[in-house]
């Protein structure tokens, strides 16, 4: 546990395991912290090094006079990567730490080997439209509702300053409704990347399909000796949402391959 001192923010991280493997980041959503990794990144670990950083204002990561935006966090992660001395890692991120993930691949293509990306989209109309009049209806005076749940208690918890959860919820607020669109940008990453998503993800299936087709996916048959079978990965897990992907037992076996490839 230790904090990097980078692009004026003093960056809370965690690290677990050790061995040859190449380096997995892992980027937790909205609100919450890396703590949400906490059952699987010891299984993660295994045979590689597991950075688990906090995100500007959540978890240990204070705030700063910055609003947040993706392409921003994308920015301190490649410094952390910087800070610790690691040329490239793998990058796995969840809902906007996917988001996160998908901007580090676009901004610093040299710093992603394989890239994860759970349950987000890349652009905002990949959302159902219920998802987005939600987000449009959030704000910081949703704040103290939101003080009965397990992000806010974490907050309380560990936060550098608590007193700021309503700016926290506020700032959030303000991100989900920023229209974007990475279609493009997407397309053109280097990076062989897996794509996983519920079966009923917030992310519409159409989206889904969309997605994985701009990596390479989904395109042709593979063949009947497999010689035409796409560098992307795509897991749909069933029987999970957008909000309990992290728990979903056949995260990890689905993921852990993809990684250990060359």
């Amino acid at each position: 546990m230790s904090y990097v001192h980078t692009n004026g923010l003093d960056i809370y991280y965690e690290e677990h395991g050790a061995g040859d493997g190449t380096p997995l980041l892992l980027l937790h959503g909205g609100i919450g912290g890396g703590e949400i990794f906490a059952a699987v990144a010891p299984e993660l670990a295994a045979g590689r090094r597991v950075i688990v950083p906090d995100l500007q204002g959540h978890g240990r990561t204070a705030h700063i006079d910055r609003p947040l935006r993706p392409e921003d966090l994308a920015d301190d992660v490649a410094a952390l990567l910087e800070h610790l001395g690691l040329e490239h890692a793998d990058v796995m991120g969840y809902s906007l730490g996917g988001m996160v993930a998908w901007r580090v691949a676009i901004q610093h293509p040299g710093r992603v080997r394989r890239l994860v990306v759970i349950s987000a989209s890349c652009r905002r109309s990949g959302s159902f439209p219920e998802v987005l009049a939600a987000m449009d209806q959030m704000s910081a005076e949703m704040a103290p509702m939101m003080e009965q749940s397990a992000f806010y208690r974490h907050y309380a918890q560990v936060a550098p300053r608590p007193q700021d959860w309503a700016d926290h919820v506020g700032r959030t607020a303000e991100l989900l409704k920023i229209d974007f669109d990475w279609t493009d940008e997407v397309a053109a990453i280097e990076a062989p990347t897996m794509l996983v998503f519920a079966d009923s993800d917030s992310v519409m299936p159409d989206h889904v399909a969309e997605l994985f087709r701009l990596r390479g996916g989904g395109l042709r048959d593979a063949g009947w000796d497999g010689s035409a079978q796409p560098v992307a990965r795509l897991a749909v897990l069933p029987g999970r949402t957008h909000y309990d992907m992290i728990e979903a037992p056949g995260l990890v076996p689905a993921v852990l391959p993809f990684l250990d490839e060359d």
